[in-house]
Formats: C-alpha cells, structure tokens, sequence
C-alpha cells in the first residue's frame, strides 16, 4: 500500500516510464487490471504474439518487504516484472524470497525506462492465456468508452 502523496506520484511516474518500454518493445500494457483470482495487476501487456506481460511497481522498501501476494500474479503471465525508480535499493530484490531467476527488474522514471534483468519466461496455459488475453481486451475496451463517455459505462 502506498503511504504517502510523494509515493503515489513517484509510482506513477514509474508506471508511466514502463509502459512507455513496454510500448516500445510493442508490447501495449493497461494499468490496475484485476485477475481471474481476483488480484489486481499495478500493469499488463500483451504483445502482438500473445506474450502476457505482468510488471508489479515498487517504490519503497516496506511496500516491497511487505507484498505477501506477489507470487499468486505468476500464474497469470508469460513473464513477471518489479519496477522500481531511480534511486532504490535494488539489491532487495535479489532475496532468494522475491525468486530473482523468475523475476525481471525494470529501473523506471516519468519518461522512460530499461530492463535491468530480464525474467526468464514460463508459458501460459493455452486456456489460461485465452481467459487473460479476453479479460484484458475488454478492460481496455470498457476504459476506452469510458473515456469517450463516461455515462456510458459504470467506472471499473
């Protein structure tokens, strides 16, 4: 949980920088998507081959240190991110607890962002892939006529 305004505005501005990444590696990402299991992604992407990206944003050590629900995103995804700002201690996140092998680290700002670590890959379930790339389109498609009216839909 973000504690803080300053902490809120730095993990946007992490969230911006790395969907511009993701954007860039065609890769197009949605903010705050809510899984099958029903937790709540900080961003996915979907690539044009189908590859499902879930990035989780970090901006303090008691945020990190205290996310026990991390590992139940893993089952939703291609391949799993933290990112983090510019600045933090990114030593944490190789604990053997935050699974450095299965985990890539992105290094973000408001306006960019590199891979630091790269995640190794663990291909969805064929089913599983299809559920999660539907669940995305029509987030995506119930924001974009939110956005055009937002009268017409309830607020997701």
């Amino acid at each position: 949980m973000l504690a803080t305004p300053q902490d809120r505005l730095i993990a946007a501005h992490v969230v911006r920088g790395t969907t511009r990444l993701l954007a860039r590696e065609d890769c197009l990402a949605v903010a705050e998507v809510a899984l099958g299991n029903g937790r709540r992604a900080d961003l996915m992407g979907l690539c044009p081959r189908g590859l499902v990206t879930i990035v989780e944003v970090k901006v303090s050590r008691a945020d990190l240190l205290g996310d026990a629900k991390w590992t139940e995103y893993l089952d939703y995804c291609d391949r799993f991110f933290w990112a983090i700002p510019a600045g933090f201690d990114a030593a944490l996140l190789d604990r053997p607890e935050l699974l450095p092998e299965r985990a890539g680290l992105i290094v973000a700002d408001r306006y960019d962002a590199a891979i630091v670590r790269a995640p190794e890959q663990v291909p969805l379930a064929a089913s599983r892939r299809r559920a999660e790339t539907l669940r995305f389109a029509r987030r995506a498609a119930r924001r974009l006529i939110g956005d055009l009216d937002d009268s017409a839909m309830p607020s997701l």
